[in-house]
């Protein structure tokens, strides 16, 4: 799959999320129902993976998550 098509594959998915939920819902609404749109369009992706600070030569485990972390060579 190329990044253009994963890209469109990622963006119709919190469309449809979107169309079908409309405005005004909390984030972590949308965050579910948009996993569950990926799962079902094949997109492998890890949801709220910890993201460590590195500064200098150390890790700082600082409490930030990425919401979603997406990848086409799973």
């Amino acid at each position: 799959m190329t990044k253009d098509s994963l890209t469109g594959k990622i963006i119709g998915c919190a469309i449809e999320v979107h169309r079908f939920l409309g405005p005004g819902l909390l984030e972590s609404a949308y965050s579910q129902c948009l996993a569950y749109e990926l799962s079902q369009a094949g997109i492998a992706f890890d949801l709220e993976k910890s993201m460590p600070v590195k500064y200098k030569r150390v890790s700082f485990d600082c409490g930030y998550r990425l919401d979603f972390l997406m990848c086409s060579l799973w």
